[in-house]
């Protein structure tokens, strides 16, 4: 180690005399206040950001509500509307985060999707990585086919919507169709996975809610081809506002921990400086005493 160096494991200003010591401590509790502030500043921001997502959260699901109930409907009168299955290529969406300081958000997507993987062998699937903060997990990773950029504002939602549409179309030439799965942070609880297409798969089979079928303007067939698309687009967008909610959520939880240590570290230091500066007063009467005894003399 070069001379004048600082050890890691040192405190500030380790080695000097008690009066720069205690400078370079009063410089270096000046700057965690500083960045102190700016973390403040950016947990406020994620805040503001996701009390704003919430409220548009909440009408966006009554929407995907609204269009899933309409598809039970008419499955439960025209079931035989449903294409049948067949072998198809799984396709998985994974919303991570695009900024940072948000703890182990994208490592916990990743953690869920081996692990589905591991359950469904032989399968050869297809990623598509939102969010830059994910892609550098995933630099080296074959299995991705499209990297897009995440939102970091809620106004930025629909261009990513957008650009994730323009993918997943450019995939559907694939020789069986596509299965598609998003994966992503869906409640306080942790990652959830939910499969897109195809969709309503699950609706056929229990009874009717209505004793009559519904009066169409359209054919079953089109009808069903009609809330496919407005269900694809409602689903998408709630997906994307819940994930960048719990992102947020993930960065205010993870910068108020960060604050605390600061300010944790800020109070050690200002009782340092108060020792120091204790010692330094003990030092300044000690030579006055000295230079009045020898006046004395």
């Amino acid at each position: 180690m070069e001379r004048g160096s600082r050890r890691l494991d040192q405190p500030p200003g380790a080695g000097l005399d008690p009066v720069s010591r205690r400078r370079t401590l009063e410089h270096h509790r000046h700057s965690l206040a500083e960045i102190r502030g700016i973390m403040n500043s950016m947990k406020t921001l994620a805040y503001l950001e996701a009390r704003k997502l919430a409220r548009f959260l909440e009408a966006q699901q009554a929407v995907v509500d609204s269009i899933e109930t309409a598809a039970a409907d008419l499955l439960g009168f025209h079931p035989e509307i449903l294409p049948g299955s067949q072998p198809a290529t799984p396709v998985f969406l994974l919303f991570g985060a695009d900024r940072g300081f948000c703890g182990d958000f994208n490592r916990a997507l990743l953690r869920h999707l081996e692990a589905t993987l591991q359950a469904r062998p032989g399968d050869a699937p297809a990623l598509i990585a939102i969010g830059r903060k994910l892609h550098t997990l995933l630099d080296r990773d074959a299995r991705v086919v499209a990297w897009i950029e995440g939102a970091g504002l809620m106004e930025e939602i629909t261009v990513v919507l957008n650009q994730l549409a323009d993918e997943i179309i450019a995939l559907q030439g694939r020789p069986g169709g596509l299965e598609v799965f998003c994966i992503y942070h869906g409640s306080e609880d942790g990652v959830v996975m939910q499969r897109l297409l195809p969709p309503f798969e699950d609706r056929p089979g229990g009874p009717p809610r209505y004793s009559h079928p519904p009066v169409l303007n359209l054919a079953p067939t089109a009808l069903l081809t009609e809330l496919t698309d407005q269900y694809l687009f409602a689903a998408l967008h709630a997906m994307l506002y819940t994930s960048l909610l719990l992102e947020n959520q993930h960065r205010v939880t993870h910068l108020d921990g960060a604050v605390k240590h600061l300010d944790e570290q800020s109070e050690d230091l200002a009782r340092q400086c108060n020792a120091l500066r204790q010692e330094e007063i003990i030092e300044e009467i000690e030579v006055i005493l000295l230079s009045a005894a020898s006046l004395g003399e």
